[in-house]
């Protein structure tokens, strides 16, 4: 009995991590195309609506959306734009705290947090984090205690985590992605077999003493 409960608490754990993305894709595409039906329905007839022109419709609009956006007129009009929300109370906090969320997840600024490091607490102890900048550090403390560099310092198993301005000999670049790493961070260090087995430093073989 215990080994047929192993048996599918492994089938379990094969499936869920498949079926749960596949959900996520499932609905989030649902999400979207719901969305843009309506709005395309404004622009052609019904009949002549098909499943999926939603979802190529949004595809496409930000697509046009990410040309416009290089276009000297659209950047000043969009700078326009960021500057009057940044006079508004409140306002100001959200879109900036979203903004820089987006910069940070973007492919085009990955190279903010594009720098792996180990970060030295004492103790013989380390934790995996990103280099954020100095600018930030050096602004808040300036010379006080050396240059200060901001760290960010993922949480293992939920969305969050914190930033710590440190000394940068207290740093140790790794030789690591940043998918990689993050992936690490976030699950707590659990890896896959696969993982785990490509990740291994080369080994002796069985044959040798």
């Amino acid at each position: 009995m215990k080994r047929s409960f192993k048996r599918v608490l492994q089938g379990l754990v094969t499936v869920l991590p498949l079926g749960l993305t596949l959900y996520f894709i499932f609905w989030l595409l649902s999400w979207v195309e719901a969305q843009s039906k309506p709005l395309l329905l404004l622009l052609i007839p019904e009949h002549l609506y098909l499943p999926g022109m939603g979802i190529l419709a949004t595809v496409v609009a930000l697509f046009l959306i990410g040309l416009l956006v290089n276009a000297y007129v659209i950047r000043i009009l969009i700078g326009l734009g960021e500057r009057l929300l940044a006079r508004i109370p409140l306002v100001k906090s959200v879109f900036g705290a979203i903004q820089d969320v987006m910069r940070v997840v973007s492919l085009g600024d990955r190279k903010n947090l594009g720098s792996v490091v180990a970060i030295d607490l004492g103790n013989d102890t380390r934790l995996i984090g990103f280099l954020t900048g100095n600018s930030v550090g050096n602004r808040l403390f300036g010379s006080e205690g050396g240059e200060r560099v901001g760290v960010y310092l993922p949480m293992s198993y939920q969305i969050g985590g914190f930033t710590l301005y440190v000394t940068p000999d207290r740093l140790t670049k790794l030789d690591i992605g940043f998918e990689e790493a993050m992936r690490i961070a976030i699950t707590g260090g659990v890896q896959n077999s696969g993982e785990a087995k490509a990740s291994a430093p080369p080994g002796p073989s069985p044959d040798q003493p």
